[in-house]
């Protein structure tokens, strides 16, 4: 029986800039910390699509996984720029709420 991370690698295959399949190999990925292979269909994805708004709360987090807090802070800020592009009300405001806990996190 295939895996999922095996049946996404096979969609990705036979469509390599779809969005929905970058984005659940960046979740299997992550979900198996695998971060390099995370980041990598991430980052994909942000080229292929950058409107898909949802990637970028969940690079951001990556990024303040592995530390990197001005990456994070980057991710999180151009992300907030595209919900308001695409009035995407719900990804705004976890995206802001994510920024600010970074930002000044005893608060």
């Amino acid at each position: 029986m295939i895996n999922r991370l095996e049946y996404l690698q096979t969609l990705l295959k036979e469509s390599p800039n779809d969005s929905f399949v970058l984005f659940a190999l960046a979740k299997e990925y992550e979900g198996q910390h695998a971060h390099n292979e995370a980041f990598e269909h991430y980052l994909k994805l942000k080229i292929v699509n950058p409107d898909y708004v949802g990637l970028y709360y969940h690079l951001g987090k990556l990024y303040e996984q592995s530390e990197d807090f001005p990456s994070a802070i980057e991710v999180y800020k151009e992300g907030i720029q595209i919900s308001q592009k695409i009035k995407d009300q719900h990804a705004l405001s976890e995206l802001r709420e994510a920024l600010f806990n970074l930002e000044d996190p005893d608060e």
